[in-house]
């Protein structure tokens, strides 16, 4: 007879992961589902910066192959345009905007004036690479963010669980383990939950924190050799 009255209790709890959340309290419900959200997010985040990198550096490559080709830097700039999407290629825009300006207004007749041109052409491509790399950034905090609080938010759905678990079994005054399992197993799953999202978080933000800390290198290095080259231009025209 108590074999028969324990197997009707394991009969009665699904112990899939859909009846796992079903059988969940409510606060336990909507820890789980806003940690399913986080990891959606996550996964999100990871695929977009995954793809908009490698097509970035695509681009790059493309550009500055164009740009040490040889070609004539007027005539690469007004193929461009006034607002070129790929980064690099925005930071020699900015740079020949000032140039074209400063060279129309004839601000380089004197060593001063090409002093000063050279200052604001660097703080023009500098400020660039900052908007593009905000840009880029876009969603790196978030991704802190859920790789830090999520196995937090994930132990506190399990001891609420728990908590409410042992509130049961004292209340059926019944300790066996087909009691006690389905509780324990539902509020451990809210843990499961919160380490399925801050793990790939967390890898997510090491990695790309890495590769956007190179790809402003790389930007920063065209600046520098872009700036060189309008300098050398500007002591010829002295």
């Amino acid at each position: 007879m108590e074999v028969d009255m324990v197997s009707g209790s394991q009969a009665a709890h699904d112990l899939t992961l859909w009846g796992l959340f079903m059988a969940a309290d409510i606060v336990v419900k909507a820890v789980m589902l806003l940690l399913v959200v986080m990891s959606v997010w996550t996964w999100a985040q990871i695929l977009e910066k995954s793809f908009r990198l490698r097509r970035l550096r695509r681009r790059a490559d493309g550009f500055e192959e164009e740009f040490w080709s040889g070609v004539s830097l007027d005539d690469l700039h007004a193929r461009l345009g006034e607002d070129p999407r790929e980064p690099t290629a925005a930071i020699f825009t900015a740079g020949m905007k000032e140039w074209a300006h400063a060279t129309q207004r004839n601000l380089t007749a004197t060593g001063a004036m090409r002093a000063g041109l050279q200052q604001r052409i660097d703080r023009v491509m500098s400020v660039t690479i900052g908007r593009e790399m905000a840009i880029l950034e876009r969603g790196m905090t978030g991704l802190a963010t859920v790789g830090s609080s999520a196995p937090f938010i994930g132990l506190f759905g399990t001891v609420w669980g728990i908590m409410n678990a042992f509130t049961s079994i004292a209340a059926a005054a019944n300790t066996s383990l087909a009691v006690v399992a389905p509780g324990i197993a539902e509020a451990l799953f809210a843990t499961a939950l919160g380490l399925f999202a801050a793990i790939p978080a967390s890898a997510a933000y090491n990695k790309y924190s890495n590769d956007l800390h190179k790809y402003a290198e790389r930007l920063e290095g065209f600046a520098a050799e872009f700036s060189t080259i309008l300098s050398r231009y500007l002591e010829e025209r002295g």
